[in-house]
């Protein structure tokens, strides 16, 4: 019998793995109680643009540059760990993603505003906007209920 679990691309960090920043990871037992009803395929947009765990903090100022905190202009490794990871999402026939909110990669609807301070605006990392421009659904870890509720039935 085929398998017929969805396949979703998930931050890394959100299950468990030390790829933050700060070398820590953000896991999430919602997101983990998904392993229940989905394959979820781990992702880290800036491990896989080449960045170092840990790293500097980097934050989206304005629509087209990723700066760190020490001014260093590391959009480069954001746009092609974004990259990458839409070629995983497609290879693994990926239609939504569970990524970290507020991130300068996986931020999805609010990010940090680029001047370090901790305030938020309206806005989406790198990768969730490449992946929504190329028709993958982005959901931040915040709103899964519904998938949890959607793998119950």
């Amino acid at each position: 019998m085929k398998d017929q679990k969805e396949t979703i691309l998930v931050s890394a960090c959100l299950l468990g793995a030390n790829c933050r920043y700060d070398g820590n990871n953000g896991r999430n037992e919602d997101v983990l109680a998904l392993l229940d009803g989905y394959h979820l395929v781990p992702v880290c947009p800036e491990q896989l643009g080449g960045m170092e765990t840990p790293r500097l903090a980097s934050e989206r100022r304005g629509e087209k540059t990723v700066i760190n905190q020490s001014g260093r202009d590391v959009t480069a490794f954001f746009i092609k760990g974004a990259e990458e990871t839409l070629r995983l999402a497609e290879t693994f026939g990926c239609k939504k993603a569970i990524l970290k909110e507020r991130s300068p990669s996986c931020g999805h609807g609010m990010i940090y505003d680029g001047t370090f301070t901790g305030k938020k605006i309206p806005g989406s990392g790198i990768t969730a906007a490449l992946l929504e421009e190329n028709g993958i659904e982005v959901i931040g870890e915040s709103k899964i209920c519904s998938l949890i509720n959607e793998a119950d039935n």
